[in-house]
């Protein structure tokens, strides 16, 4: 499992990386395509308007009065141009027609009508020489107005040019290709989502696996012992000796009790979890003395404190100390909290229990001057079977369901709890449960 996930995270990237390099050149060559065929789609329309103001400049009669202009000799020899029988209107309206006839409408444009020669008037819009100094963003088409052949104003009229320019051509073409460039980018998020998803199920599977593995290490060397020890004392009670010795017989017997205990408390904390694990764990919640049980909870763990030649100190600082709890479950945390304390600390331990009044919560705080953690574990801490990296020292035992236990508990009580602690000077418990108002 550590060889194949690297391999299958950076194949997975890879194949990410390259799907998003193909798709980025694939949008590029469709933005040049549809950038071409704009192109020649917008040569179409301009050369259709062209045809269409060459053609009105047809009908015109060159005995007739230039539009637009005060007053022009009816005799003029040579035929007018567009410039000066069509209106800057007429020309909008003409263009504007042309791009409605090739399913362009609402195109934006801008327009000139200027002589080929440096003679001559010029007619353009009114933005013209303001977009059409960007060369980058804009287009411009350019198509030679020619009277048709045969006519009578052939060579006659002083040739003219039509200019369209097309602004932000490259935007035009982008919001065009809006949906299928939209789509692309969500179906790219999906699939990285996909694959973060992938990743961390991959990730927490690979944590089940070694807290599998863990647990039933653990478990393999929590009965191996009394097992092994009960094994012991059942072969002494085979011996001559120890049958004929009544002493004998009942420290071995002892022995069996309590190892026998020992294997049940284990069994009980492992089916205990199961059902905090499936939410079967029932609450009997009543008002109740926290003080009491916390007293009786410190009788328990007052022996293995002085097999370390520990300190126990007990400061009841609350006044009020009634909550709503159970109470075999809120002895058994507070418990934990000190079988933990006493586990992880060194020798001649000094623990220190609290409580408090903090904002209608009942506040009890375990400290302790042990290993303490440092800041990964710290994180880690209340998460089920996970326990403290200590190296190849296995002095402290369990199965790393204390905490977890505890956590569960307190949140069942609708209670808080937090941990803080510095690596080689102790850790801090703190537990935060609602005070009961009632009085009992």
């Amino acid at each position: 499992m550590k060889r194949i996930f690297p391999i299958i995270t950076v194949l997975i990237f890879l194949s990410l990386m390259g799907l998003i390099f193909f798709q980025v050149l694939w949008i590029r060559q469709a933005v040049d395509a549809k950038e071409q065929q704009f192109e020649e789609h917008v040569s179409i329309v301009t050369a259709t308007a062209g045809n269409d103001l060459v053609e009105q400049k047809g009908n015109f009669s060159p005995f007739e009065r230039k539009k637009n202009k005060d007053a022009v000799s009816s005799l003029s020899v040579f035929p007018p141009t567009i410039i000066h029988k069509l209106s800057r209107d007429e020309i909008w309206n003409t263009i504007k027609n042309a791009f409605e006839k090739h399913e362009m409408k609402d195109m934006p444009f801008e327009f000139a009508i200027t002589p080929t020669s440096m003679m001559g008037e010029e007619l353009q819009s009114e933005n013209f020489y303001k977009i059409s100094q960007d060369t980058i963003n804009n287009k411009t088409f350019v198509y030679r107005l020619e009277s048709p052949s045969g006519s009578i104003s052939e060579n006659l009229s002083p040739e003219e040019l039509l200019v369209i320019v097309v602004p932000h051509v490259r935007a035009i073409i982008w919001k065009q290709m809006s949906w299928m460039v939209v789509g692309a980018v969500l179906f790219t998020i999906i699939i990285f989502c996909a694959f973060f998803i992938t990743v961390k199920a991959l990730l927490k599977q690979k944590k089940l696996s070694e807290i599998k593995s863990d647990f039933i290490n653990n478990m393999t060397h929590e009965f191996k012992t009394p097992l092994a020890t009960i094994s012991l004392a059942v072969d002494a009670l085979k011996n001559e000796k120890v049958i004929n010795d009544r002493d004998k017989m009942d420290y071995f017997s002892g022995i069996i009790k309590e190892e026998n205990k020992r294997m049940n408390k284990q069994v009980e904390t492992i089916l205990q979890a199961a059902m905090l694990d499936k939410q079967q764990i029932q609450l009997n919640l009543k008002p109740l003395h926290a003080h009491e049980f916390v007293t009786a909870a410190v009788n328990n763990i007052r022996l293995p404190l002085e097999e370390k030649h520990g300190v126990l100190e007990i400061h009841f600082n609350a006044q009020d100390d009634l909550i709503t709890a159970d109470e075999v479950h809120f002895t058994n945390l507070i418990n934990n909290l000190l079988d933990n304390a006493v586990k992880y600390s060194k020798e001649n331990p000094v623990i220190t229990l609290t409580t408090m009044n903090v904002a209608g919560y009942l506040r009890i705080k375990v400290e302790d001057n042990g290993i303490g953690m440092n800041k990964e574990t710290l994180h880690r801490i209340f998460e089920k079977f996970y326990r403290a990296h200590t190296g190849n020292i296995h002095n402290v035992k369990g199965f790393g369901l204390g905490l977890s236990y505890v956590k569960t508990i307190v949140t069942a009580h609708k209670g808080r709890i937090k941990a803080e602690s510095t690596l080689g000077k102790g850790s801090c418990f703190i537990i935060d449960l609602p005070q009961n108002n009632k009085k009992k």
